[in-house]
């Protein structure tokens, strides 16, 4: 009985995992209506089919097919057709327009005051004056265009030249290199340790997470217990 719980939930396991990552990568407030209701529907599908040790395995597997099938099917159809989509996932409203609160919409979607300051804030917006539109996203994430005065100054408002800021390349995880982002690079362990002993570190394994960033700077994230070293002259 204990082997087959564990193969059961282990197959399961597997089944509803790779059942959400066909559906796509979103972050769970990002969901919507419809995509939570299927992600419930999946996870008390699998938990049933545990549960009832007597079911055949396919009778759990079969409907968490179906349903991630139905899911991709509307999501493709909600790409292709308007309405559809709205039906599906619903649409944006705005709750201000320039710095007014648009108290028909707020009703309309059972939204108080209360909650419109939170979010606000939560954006580092305090005055809702300062806001030009707001717009409540199908997500329930609150989008905020501050005016144009409001809004924070840019290198382009003044003209100032700036140059490429890529994101930096990570080359170390936990004491282990990364070797494909190193050869990537056109790196190799050697220069990375040469470089880890100028910042007075002994090796690897002394590192907890290492970057190099595009203007060559390497940034390091030693671990608690590292071997320091004298820095290298």
């Amino acid at each position: 009985m204990e082997w087959t719980l564990f193969y059961r939930t282990a197959i399961l396991y597997l089944a509803v995992l790779l059942s959400i990552r066909i559906m796509g990568k979103r972050e769970v407030g990002q969901l919507s209506a419809f995509d939570l209701v299927v992600a419930i529907m999946i996870a008390e599908l699998g938990a049933l089919a545990i549960e009832q040790v007597e079911m055949p395995m396919y009778l759990g597997l079969v409907p968490i097919a179906a349903l991630v099938i139905l899911e991709i099917s509307l999501s493709f159809l909600s790409m292709k057709n308007h309405t559809i989509r709205r039906i599906v996932n619903g649409s944006p409203s705005i709750v201000i327009a320039n710095g007014k609160i648009i108290e028909k919409e707020l009703r309309k979607l059972r939204y108080n005051i209360s909650d419109l300051l939170g979010q606000l804030r939560e954006k580092d917006v305090a005055n809702i004056a300062d806001v030009q539109y707001a717009v409540l996203e199908t997500s329930g994430e609150l989008s905020v265009l501050l005016k144009a005065a409001k809004r924070p100054v840019t290198p382009k408002d003044l003209d100032l030249p700036i140059k490429y800021e890529g994101m930096p390349t990570p080359l170390i995880f936990d004491g282990h290199i990364h070797f494909k982002n190193l050869q990537r690079l056109q790196l190799d362990e050697q220069w990375l340790l040469v470089e880890l002993r100028k910042q007075g570190l002994s090796g690897i394994k002394d590192v907890l997470f290492a970057s190099l960033d595009t203007d060559g700077v390497l940034f390091v994230s030693e671990k608690e217990r590292a071997t320091k070293k004298p820095a290298a002259k």
